[in-house]
């Protein structure tokens, strides 16, 4: 396999061609594990999850989303969560936040160690219901005890970093496109349940650049700052990469994606895969922003994941970096 571009005698491509306005270091919040398998039809075998997020680990990775402490009813893929994490742990330097739905979900992914969760709520009603079987306020309601007990902890240094995901903020597949100022109000009341992080899913990718600026926008206008956004696009209509250069420019420094391009929604079918964190990285090298990562191993993990799933790679950068069959 061919990892990575070859090198021709004017030097490595993609060639570096800084542009203004941008940050000098992104974080990739890894979310492949997760996000990426939960809707995979077979069972991933649990050692083969955990070999994945310790090679995704070795490429460069520091944030890695584990798994999900949901009920295994919900998403029977990630029902081994308790054997999981115990499995990946210990990896130094790296952050693994772990979905929570609920109190017990808190408690049982607290009690294995977890330092980092996630709340996931919805901008819009009819996910919320598909979803959570919740109103979003109810479903509000249902995360305040679960943040307050993240946060309860007496050391500072003790202290569960919470992230908030926010499904549907530009456009529900049963509701068509969701105002920004309703995105706004669920937005701030995730912060104001104590996250620490705010994440914007383009569920069913529908956003494009103009969209994810105007709410960036909107947002900023209602207080909340920048450098607490995360942004998570889908690449449904091919405008993933296009959306986070928008949200690049705006600030945002920390971006959802996932290796190989692996995931989709199980409630939500016409939602497709994430951006495939290759193709991010190729793009950011371009620009010569700092991530961290090493393209050559991310590729080579994605490789291997693509024949444990018995499938080629949707990722474009590492169908080009690999050789593998269109």
């Amino acid at each position: 396999m061919t990892a990575e571009p070859s090198n021709p005698p004017g030097g490595p491509l993609p060639m570096v061609v800084p542009a203004d306005g941008l940050p000098p270091r992104v974080r990739i919040h890894e979310v492949g594990a997760r996000d990426g398998l939960q809707n995979e039809k077979a069972t991933v075998p649990t050692e083969v999850k955990a070999e994945f997020v310790h090679r995704l680990a070795e490429a460069g990775l520091t944030t890695i989303e584990a798994t999900s402490f949901v009920h295994p009813k919900w998403v029977p893929q990630l029902a081994d969560a308790e054997q999981l994490f115990p499995r990946v742990r210990d990896l130094e330097g790296v952050d693994l936040p772990v979905l929570v739905p609920n109190a017990r979900g808190l408690d049982r992914a607290l009690a294995l160690g977890a330092r980092r969760v996630a709340v996931f709520a919805s901008a819009t009603e009819s996910f919320a219901k598909a979803n959570l079987n919740r109103t979003v306020d109810e479903a509000l309601a249902m995360f305040e005890p679960v943040v307050a007990r993240a946060k309860e902890s007496e050391a500072p240094d003790d202290l569960v970093h919470v992230r908030g995901y926010l499904s549907m903020c530009f456009g529900d597949p049963w509701e068509g496109p969701v105002p920004v100022p309703q995105v706004v109000r669920v937005c701030k009341a995730l912060l104001d349940l104590g996250c620490d992080e705010l994440s914007l899913g383009d569920t069913i990718g529908v956003a494009t650049p103009g969209h994810v600026e105007t709410l960036l926008r909107a947002l900023n206008d209602e207080g909340v700052p920048t450098n607490l956004l995360a942004v998570h696009f889908h690449d449904t209509y091919g405008q993933a990469l296009a959306n986070t250069l928008a949200a690049l420019r705006h600030g945002v420094s920390t971006v959802d994606a996932s290796a190989g391009g692996l995931g989709g929604c199980p409630y939500a079918k016409s939602a497709t895969g994430n951006l495939a964190t290759e193709d991010l990285v190729w793009m950011l090298r371009g620009l010569g922003i700092e991530t961290g990562v090493d393209l050559g191993r991310l590729t080579a993990t994605s490789v291997w994941m693509a024949g444990q799933l018995g499938r080629p790679s949707p990722s474009r950068t590492v169908r080009a970096l690999s050789h593998q069959e269109q």
